[in-house]
């Protein structure tokens, strides 16, 4: 007798063959593969574009570093650096502490988070990226201010909706697990999240399976649910390491990607394996370590191609 699990990963195994004999045609396409940067800490931007380069990523998602006005990439001097290396903004990570709180209960900090958002969408749409991460609620801050976030953070993203919108970049809520954020954990509540923001510039969600490994009953199934709203899938394994270090039922997450279309422009799988705990945040001020860096890129890329050849030629699509 199968596991609840077990159940769900044979439908979707089920809906994906059913997909690929009636139409063949939406699987010409690979899956769009991505990579976060801000993992890989003080590292001079040619010399992390050079490392994705060599393992065969043409996308990425920047490090949203725009703390202040002087702070952060430059548009010309990224793009020059990223076409040097055939590479192509996929998205902005967003970056959200206590400092930058969509739903603090700190004027200031609320305040602090509309400036970030300003700054880091004329840079997204300078560098012609699709997206910017958004989460609702500080990371690293799992206990609640009150009953009123929520709808402080509602009030605060709406504030620079209008501008998601004029400059043509996607907001991507990302619900992260319990033990990092308040609130807004699973797709279902970021679906929540968007409905009350309530506007055409608020409308794409962020996955992570690192996160849904902990939120969701079954990671497959979420995706499903999230369907066309999917802008970017935040990856690592299930020890969130490199892909092939622990658990993860990859071919299931393929599958279901497919399944909702996912291989088609502006959508991207996005390796972000941080390692193990709470707060994360502090590996984005570390020194890198190149070697390490270069068999996390490589592995992982290696093994997630790997992995959809395989799933694609079980389902008789030539790799």
């Amino acid at each position: 007798m199968l596991q609840n699990f077990e159940r769900k990963n044979a439908e979707i195994r089920t809906r994906f063959a059913a997909l690929k004999a009636e139409h063949p045609e939406r699987f010409a396409q690979r899956l769009n593969l991505s990579w976060s940067n801000w993992g890989f800490g003080m590292e001079a931007l040619a010399t992390s574009a050079a490392r994705l380069a060599q393992a065969g990523v043409t996308y990425i998602e920047l490090h949203g570093n725009h703390y202040g006005a002087d702070l952060g990439y430059r548009p010309a001097e990224t793009l020059r650096t990223l076409a040097d290396h055939g590479m192509t903004v996929g998205g902005i990570c967003g970056m959200f502490s206590a400092e930058n709180d969509l739903s603090s209960n700190s004027g200031l900090a609320r305040q602090a988070a509309v400036d970030y958002l300003k700054r880091t969408i004329d840079f997204a749409q300078a560098v012609k990226a699709d997206y910017i991460l958004v989460v609702p609620g500080a990371v690293g801050r799992p206990q609640a201010y009150d009953a009123s976030e929520f709808d402080r953070s509602v009030h605060t993203l709406r504030l620079v909706a209008d501008r998601f919108v004029e400059a043509g970049v996607k907001a991507a809520i990302e619900p992260i697990r319990a033990a990092e954020v308040s609130f807004c954990h699973t797709i279902a509540d970021a679906r929540r999240y968007i409905a009350a923001v309530d506007h055409p510039g608020v409308q794409h969600i962020n996955g992570d399976v690192y996160h849904m490994q902990s939120e969701e009953s079954h990671i497959g199934m979420a995706l499903l649910e999230a369907g066309e709203q999917l802008t970017n899938l935040h990856m690592a394994d299930s020890n969130r390491c490199a892909l092939g270090d622990g658990a993860l039922d990859l071919d299931t997450i393929i599958m279901a990607l497919y399944l909702i279309g996912y291989n088609r422009p502006g959508c991207y799988v996005t390796p972000e394996p941080l390692g193990p705990g709470g707060d994360p945040y502090p590996a984005m001020h570390g020194k890198p370590d190149a070697a390490l860096l270069n068999r996390l890129v490589q592995q992982t890329a290696s093994y997630f191609r790997d992995r959809e050849s395989f799933v694609l030629e079980q389902a008789g699509v030539p790799a």
